[in-house]
């Protein structure tokens, strides 16, 4: 049986309930982080930016079908860890990406690439073709750490969480 803890009415809230609730919420926070910063402090997403929101946006919509089946089924547990594997997936890229704004890694996507080998006319297709934002470049830190390398953070952490809420009852 599915272990639970009492919430304020006096409900029971089991431990499954909770992973896919975190598995709901993580992304759905942190895409809205995203957009935030997009829409409202003009931080326009870059190549990478983009490959993490893509990974929260899998994740959603697999939460979301996880709540179509009680949580101690197989079904919702099933969906759940699915999206807990999506969000460490954009935690991962979030690594990647942290990465390449250190210049610990170097980016392999085009707006990061430089013209090595190139002709002149390849060259100029690449510079006039190139966007706007570069992945290579950080646009805000918030306490001395990236955009990418907090949702690499937070992504990660959830996921792992979302994982040890999922098993708990299981080991009991």
């Amino acid at each position: 049986m599915a272990e639970a803890v009492t919430v304020r009415s006096g409900e029971r809230f089991s431990v499954p309930a909770a992973a896919r609730l975190l598995a709901l919420l993580l992304p759905a926070l942190l895409l809205a982080g995203a957009f935030g910063s997009q829409y409202l402090g003009g931080l326009y997403p870059c190549e990478m930016c983009w490959w993490q929101r893509y990974a929260h946006m899998v994740a959603f919509a697999l939460a979301v079908i996880a709540f179509t089946a009680d949580a101690a089924s197989s079904r919702s547990r099933a969906f759940t860890l699915l999206a807990a594997l999506a969000i460490a997936v954009s935690g991962a890229i979030g690594v990647y990406h942290a990465g390449v704004e250190a210049r610990i890694f170097e980016g392999f996507t085009q707006c990061t690439a430089t013209g090595k080998g190139l002709s002149t006319a390849d060259l100029l297709k690449q510079i006039t073709h190139a966007p706007l934002v570069r992945c290579d470049e950080v646009q805000f830190r918030f306490l001395g750490i990236s955009l990418a390398g907090w949702n690499a953070i937070l992504s990660l952490g959830g996921a792992v969480l979302i994982l040890v809420l999922s098993f708990k009852d299981r080991r009991a």
